[in-house]
Order: structure tokens, then sequence, then C-alpha cells
């Protein structure tokens, strides 16, 4: 299997390309001062994701919820401005420090659509810091739905063939396990898995999968699957 057989890259945002767990880790233990100074990574993100499943639904309206639930669980600051402000960094949250440069020359080979849980306007200040790389974007305002959900994907494919692109012709990009990597293969996408927390312990703040699932291509960075990308290129020509 080469890259070359590929047209689309099709990608995950949050957790593969914006780095969102930096953005949680960060709001909280600014917001929450000492007593979050003394919490682990694990205790914050354990609490965010138990937060996350009564807060379902479109990032810049649920996350005051989740930050609520989150600091009642901790013992951190929980009033409706502290909550709001936890709301508002969402919009802010970094991007990895390879992503730009890596979807800069990816672009050179592919179609790049995204295809993210996240909601339209959080995507777009996400799509603003990056640089606009993405040729098409959908988000689960589009969708009506999020990944895992089959739907999501189905939704991706339907509005890809009508440009001209089969299924083969993807490839699907994405850190998340849970939301992406064992739902794709299972729905016949070939899927390269950008572990970012290679060599840390656990899921971090995305869901445990009920398993991990081998990908066709595996890479710790966006950076390592753009270098892998312009090797092949070079060994072809």
């Amino acid at each position: 299997m080469k890259f070359s057989d590929f047209k689309v890259l099709t990608f995950d945002v949050v957790g593969t390309i914006i780095d969102f767990e930096t953005g949680v880790l960060n709001s909280v233990r600014r917001l929450g001062g000492d007593a979050a100074a003394r919490l682990s990574d694990k205790q914050i993100f354990d609490a965010f994701l138990r937060g996350r499943v009564p807060n379902v639904g479109r990032a810049t309206e649920v996350m005051a919820g989740v930050y609520k639930h989150l600091a009642k669980e901790l013992e951190l600051p929980a009033d409706d401005r502290t909550a709001t402000q936890f709301q508002h960094d969402v919009l802010s949250w970094p991007a990895f420090a390879d992503s730009i440069s890596a979807l800069k020359r990816l672009r050179k080979h592919f179609r790049l659509v995204a295809m993210t849980n996240t909601d339209r306007v959080a995507f777009s200040a996400y799509e603003y810091a990056l640089k606009k790389p993405f040729d098409d974007s959908v988000t689960c305002d589009d969708a009506g739905t999020a990944k895992p959900d089959p739907r999501f994907f189905f939704f991706n494919l339907g509005r890809q063939s009508a440009l001209g692109y089969k299924q083969s012709d993807i490839l699907h990009v994405a850190q998340s396990q849970y939301h992406d990597i064992g739902i794709g293969k299972e729905l016949g996408y070939t899927v390269c898995w950008i572990e970012r927390r290679q060599g840390l312990e656990g899921f971090g703040a995305t869901p445990v999968p009920e398993r991990v699932t081998t990908p066709d291509f595996h890479f710790a960075s966006l950076a390592q699957l753009a270098d892998a990308v312009e090797a092949e290129g070079r060994n072809l020509s």
C-alpha cells in the first residue's frame, strides 16, 4: 500500500491537529489556582471525561457545563464566571507544533478534508489559527451527529462522492482510537493513526476504546506522516 494510492486525506481535528489536552490543562490550572496546580494530568482528564458524559453537544455551548462538573469533583472554583471563561478558552486551544507546517506539506499531494466532532463556530477558529489548510470540512453541525457514529462517515463519503472521490481514494488520519480509527477500519476505510500520546500512559482526555485497532499506517505526529509521504515521492521519482 502506497500513499500515492490516495487522493484525499480526511482528518480528525481536535486531538490530532489541535492540542486540546494542553488547552484543557492550561485552562483548568489557570482558573483553578493553587488547588488545580496540585492535580495530576490524569485527575484533570478523568474529571473532564466524566463531565463530558452529561454535557453532550456543541463544544461552544456545553463546555461551561463540563467545567462545572469537573470543578465540583476536583473542588475547584465552580462559579458561572469561571465556567464561562473555560467555555471561551475552547476557541483558543492551541495547534500542535507540527500541524501548520505538516498540513501545508500534505496539501501539495492530497485534497485535505476536516472531519471534526466540534461545531462550525469552534472549527472556524481552529481553521483560522491553522492558516486555512482544508479544501473541505464536515462538522457535527453539518452531519447532525458525531463520531464514532457511522453516519458521520457516511455523510462525508456522500459529500466527497459528489465530487468524484471514492472511498478507496480516502485515507483517514486521526489520533482517537475511540472516535476514528476503530470505526473507520470497521467501515472499510484505510486509516492512519497519529498516536499523539505515544510513550505516555493511557488515553488522556480521549475515551478508552474497547480495543486498540491496528491501523494501516502509524506515526507519532503529522510531521512524521508528511516526511513519509515526501520520502515515498522521492523514491518513486
